[in-house]
């Protein structure tokens, strides 16, 4: 049986127009189309600031 291939995803996503992107914010829209695509996606986030270090959630 074939094993099947998939992406890992590594970066940031920030809003273009500089307002904060919220966690959840995020995750619902980015889940959304996930599964819009009929994929999955098993892993994990969190909120980061302007320097990419790990803040509390803000949502």
């Amino acid at each position: 049986m074939k094993k099947p291939v998939g992406v890992q995803i590594e970066g940031s996503i920030y809003a273009s127009d500089g307002e904060d992107l919220g966690n959840n914010q995020f995750l619902d829209a980015f889940i959304e189309f996930i599964e819009n695509k009929g994929w999955s996606f098993g892993g994990g986030s969190f909120q980061i600031d302007e320097e990419g270090k790990k803040i509390n959630d803000i949502d």
